[in-house]
């Protein structure tokens, strides 16, 4: 299988885990993943904030891109998947860059990794490379706000109960607890502006995954997994809150099922230690 591939910004820096892990498994399931040849910033959190017409032309300029390699776009960040689906629908409504059409004709199909691999790889390929199950752990999937919100957006079938981390996670054996809180926002995009809101949104979603029976969270954003597990530590040292939760790129944890050597490399560049909770399980070595 081919796919164009659209790493973003941040699977360049602070999410490397992410796309490292990503393009393990992928390679382990036989994907191709064809980076797109000079991708830009998708504009996501500066762009759209201040300048409409400069977020649609740098979401158009990667679709064109991708146009050109005649093969679906697989993207893993969720805000750069929200981007680039806003400015399918946009050029859909005949919006233009520099008075051009955009060279984006909608015959591929724009796919957040989750849902790639949960409905296009599928589960016979997926459950074909277990090397060792996920049982024992118990995880809440959290998919943030952008992923399939606003639906007419993002075309998510299912906006308010997604389910591509759950039943990956299940049909690797995983306990996947139940909750309501999966697309609840966690405030990152608040953290430097109103930062006592946005700790109390999440101190919220630790909350609720622990009453779940949770013992740790499984995301598909960088910006969801950078602020659930950084502020455990700030929250820790300001009133005392004991949280110590996990969270897991759902990709980290396909690549441990899977037996890929590089897991105990991307969990060392978590926050929030994430490996005590796997040697518990037995599910380090």
């Amino acid at each position: 299988m081919k796919v164009s591939y659209y790493p973003g910004c941040s699977l360049d820096g602070t999410a490397r885990e992410y796309n490292e892990s990503l393009r393990a498994v992928a390679g382990s399931l036989g994907i191709e993943l064809a980076e797109l040849a000079d991708w830009t910033c998708c504009g996501a959190s500066s762009a759209h904030a201040t300048d409409d017409a400069l977020a649609f032309s740098l979401s158009a300029g990667n679709l064109a891109i991708s146009e050109k390699m005649e093969r679906d776009l697989v993207v893993p960040c969720a805000a750069c998947y929200q981007r680039l689906k806003k400015a399918e629908k946009d050029i859909q409504a005949g919006q233009k860059t520099g008075g051009a059409s955009p060279a984006w004709s909608g015959r591929w199909r724009i796919r957040h990794a989750g849902d790639f691999f949960r409905e296009d790889v599928g589960e016979k390929a997926m459950t074909g490379l277990v090397k060792k199950t996920l049982a024992g752990l118990r995880p809440v999937c959290y998919y943030g706000c952008l992923t399939t919100r606003p639906p007419k957006v993002t075309d998510a079938a299912r906006p308010e109960d997604p389910r591509s981390l759950d039943d990956i996670m299940s049909l690797l054996g995983a306990d996947v607890r139940g909750w309501s809180f999966k697309t609840d926002c966690c405030g990152g995009n608040l953290m430097f502006t109103q930062p006592e809101l946005a700790k109390k949104l999440v101190r919220k979603l630790y909350d609720m995954a622990l009453e779940a029976g949770a013992d740790c969270f499984v995301v598909g954003c960088p910006l969801c997994q950078s602020n659930l597990d950084a502020r455990q530590r700030e929250i820790k040292r300001e009133d005392g809150t004991g949280y110590d939760i996990p969270v897991y790129y759902f990709t980290e944890l396909m690549g441990l099922a899977f037996g890929e050597p590089g897991v105990t490399k991307w969990l060392g560049r978590h926050i929030t230690d994430a490996k005590p909770l796997l040697y518990k399980k037995g599910l380090l070595d």
